[in-house]
């Protein structure tokens, strides 16, 4: 999948930016495969969806007025395919590299087959596959709904009656604003603005339910760039001590699960492969401490809550003169205790 940030911004860029935008472009895409950073899921019982992409006519021409199919045009799609019909199945297709907190997301659905269910969805803040909110519109009953999962129990649905015409495409707007929700479906608003603090950010997925045959198009997000919390800890430690010559937090993360550096004053070193240094800091907890001509360098261990490593720390100061390691590392230290107590995880850290 091609990502493209409009505007002329890049994804570099667009991640310091006050708010950036996502189109994904499935023209790249090979269709009977899953789109490149998506990963298929499910929640509740039964066997996993088949998502891939499928070719079909285009969104825009695909209306009750002019069906589209008679142009010859065809586009890629995103589809999920399995008519499995598991009643309390619910097959998610996963957005991967990023995590939103506030965003706008537009797309297109058009729910193509079904004898049980007919519906197509949102699920968004979606922490794993037990915890999430969901928006879905269904052509068989004819609802538009909103619910929340938690812990894998699903609240009550909240929505009305709405006429969803099932084979042709769709509109569909979720917008998330801090903690209140706002639903569009083909420009209308059926459901009043909601509140609700359970989930203040998490990864957005395609939803279906049960044997549901749903295409999606035109997939879109506005969203305002979520800085890692460890970034945010190095930034401030460099304004806070001006004889800081460099720092960087080496760490692992669900989508590189390898040692590297998650953030960093210098934003070239983001992405750097970790050492031998780095992962005998985090073993041992044991400082190690060398030295320049000009400057100290010191790696110290990041302890969690439960005093387990989650990263290590590099700390570059200037070399005072008659100055040993061990002072070095004494130097360091408080730098390294203030990022300590400002998370309880790992994952609050750098994801």
């Amino acid at each position: 999948m091609t990502f493209r940030l409009v505007g002329g911004l890049c994804l570099a860029a667009c991640l310091s930016l006050a708010a950036a935008e996502l189109v994904f472009d499935l023209t790249a895409e090979k269709p009977g495969t899953i789109p490149a950073g998506w990963r298929s899921a499910l929640a509740g019982e039964g066997p996993p969806g088949v998502w891939e992409i499928r070719l079909d006519a285009p969104a825009e021409l695909a209306t009750p007025a002019a069906p589209g199919a008679a142009s010859g045009v065809v586009r890629p799609v995103i589809a999920q395919v399995s008519t499995d019909a598991t009643d309390e199945r619910f097959p998610l297709l996963i957005y991967e590299p990023e995590v939103f907190g506030d965003f706008v997301l537009r797309l297109r659905f058009k729910t193509v087959a079904g004898t049980r269910e007919q519906m197509a969805g949102v699920a968004f803040r979606l922490q794993d596959e037990r915890n999430f909110y969901v928006v879905r519109a269904s052509a068989r009953g004819n609802t538009f709904r909103f619910y929340r999962v938690f812990e894998g129990r699903r609240d009550a649905p909240i929505g009305p009656e709405v006429t969803v015409q099932p084979g042709v495409w769709h509109d569909l707007e979720v917008e998330a604003r801090g903690n209140k929700f706002r639903f569009r479906l083909d420009g209308r608003e059926p459901i009043p603005e909601l509140t609700d603090n359970t989930f203040r950010a998490g990864k957005l997925a395609l939803w279906t339910k049960s044997d549901s045959v749903t295409y999606f198009a035109d997939l879109r997000v506005s969203y305002t760039p979520r800085v890692r919390l460890a970034q945010r800890l190095v930034d401030e430690l460099m304004k806070k001590y001006p004889r800081l010559l460099g720092l960087r937090i080496y760490a692992t993360t669900v989508a590189r699960p390898e040692l590297h550096v998650v953030a960093a004053s210098n934003p070239a070193d983001v992405g750097l492969p970790g050492g031998e240094v780095e992962r005998a800091v985090m073993e041992t907890l044991t400082p190690y401490a060398g030295r320049t001509r000009k400057k100290f360098v010191t790696t110290l261990p990041l302890q969690d809550v439960n005093g387990d490593a989650v990263a290590a720390v590099r700390v570059e100061l200037t070399a005072s003169p008659g100055q040993t390691e061990v002072g070095a590392v004494a130097r360091a230290r408080p730098i390294v205790k203030q990022m300590q107590g400002r998370f309880q995880t790992r994952q609050e850290l750098t994801e």
